[in-house]
């Protein structure tokens, strides 16, 4: 039983090191659910902002308020809902049913851990990396 876990881990993590996140279909992600409350350059001025309750965060000065590193699994648990944040006097919405997928990749952690997450959410996540300081 042990031997079949470790060829289906092993089978996976081949499956998912083959695929690269996309930073132009994390893009697309972004402008479809991100854009309206963090705005099209990601500084937290959307249309929808000034209903928030709280000020939303400014997506583009994440690495800048982490010592200059990417906070790459801080970044994902937040949008997969896996760490809650307030927004307009409830969690932000979660927007995991939109990342679920059956490709699973590698992101790697500023410890160079890896971080097996689903490609949807990658993408989103390396597209707010690259946009960083913009």
């Amino acid at each position: 039983m042990l031997i079949r876990l470790t060829m289906a881990i092993l089978a996976t993590i081949g499956t998912a090191s083959a695929q690269e996140p996309d930073t132009k279909d994390g893009r697309i992600l972004y402008m479809s659910h991100c854009l309206q409350c963090h705005g099209i350059d990601a500084k937290g001025d959307g249309p929808m902002a000034e209903m928030l309750a709280i000020d939303t965060p400014d997506l583009s000065g994440l690495a800048l308020r982490n010592d200059g590193a990417f906070p790459t699994e801080a970044v994902a648990r937040q949008i997969d809902g896996r760490a809650q944040i307030l927004a307009h006097g409830g969690d932000m919405p979660i927007f995991g049913p939109f990342l679920d997928s059956d490709q699973y990749v590698a992101l790697r952690l500023p410890t160079g851990q890896p971080m097996m997450t689903s490609l949807p959410l990658a993408n989103l996540v390396v597209y707010l990396e690259l946009i960083q300081g913009k």
